[in-house]
């Protein structure tokens, strides 16, 4: 934006695991990137030994242009693509309460992976990993997720913002486009917005409202509330939960990087 160009390591699973691991949650991540490129790993907060990487034939990385001081307009373009996971990829000596598939691009996962971790723990999901398609050009366009219905019923947690929750479902209304997905099986459902992040559990409607002081560390917000919102789930109810995911996130949208 204004010509200031910016260059990061960043993805979901980098504000993710940042953010969980501030709070005092042990986390451990799986990746896959070019081990030319290992030295990114060392941006991680988390301990060396929780992280588990696999090689790549490339690392994926994304150039976004935004166009508006919110950051809420942005032109993003696949410069590369990593190899996709499959189940094979999981670790055998892992037992988690919560697998969270914290993907970029479609495609970067094998769909039955969700079914085969429902079964050892809570699925949390981000949508963006399965609407964010490289079209024409590598710029990359959101296309619904041809297979919700079949995999929605596996998902404890399904995150999306305002604009996938409209792609998915055809509703502008964030409440509508909740109840919506959770009657496709999401049994509770985090929409992000602007203003306000909205959580759905097919009972009531729960609302907090952002107040970030500055917007200099926007990028990272979907992700870093999600992280926040799904790990204080483990021993807190709704509201307290999602009080702290979004006192969390306001203040890291104050501060460019992930929370620590």
């Amino acid at each position: 934006y204004q010509g200031e160009a910016v260059k990061e390591i960043g993805g979901a699973v980098f504000y993710s695991s940042c953010a969980s691991h501030a709070i005092g949650h042990k986390t451990g991540i799986l990746t896959k990137l070019s081990f030319r490129d290992k030295n990114c790993l060392e941006g991680f907060t988390i301990p060396e030994e929780d992280i588990f990487a696999l090689n790549s034939e490339n690392t994926t990385s994304i150039r976004n242009i935004y166009h508006s001081a919110d950051r809420e307009r942005r032109t993003c373009t696949a410069l590369s693509v990593a190899d996709p996971f499959t189940i094979d990829d999981i670790p055998d000596n892992i037992d988690s309460q919560i697998y969270h598939f914290a993907g970029l691009i479609s495609g970067e996962f094998n769909s039955e992976m969700i079914k085969f971790l429902h079964n050892k723990g809570k699925v949390a999901l981000d949508v963006q990993g399965f609407l964010r398609t490289v079209g024409k050009n590598e710029e990359m366009i959101f296309k619904d997720w041809k297979e919700k219905k079949e995999y929605l019923p596996y998902i404890d947690y399904l995150k999306t913002d305002a604009a996938e929750a409209e792609i998915m479902t055809g509703i502008k209304d964030r409440k509508k486009a909740a109840e919506m997905l959770f009657g496709w099986g999401a049994k509770e459902t985090m929409i992000t917005h602007n203003k306000e992040v909205l959580i759905y559990n097919g009972k009531k409607h729960y609302t907090c409202t952002l107040k970030p002081r500055n917007l200099s560390g926007r990028t990272g917000r979907g992700d870093t509330c999600f992280s926040a919102y799904i790990t204080e789930r483990l021993d807190k109810g709704i509201n307290e939960a999602l009080l702290f995911a979004t006192a969390l996130v306001s203040l890291k949208m104050e501060k460019p990087g992930p929370f620590k």
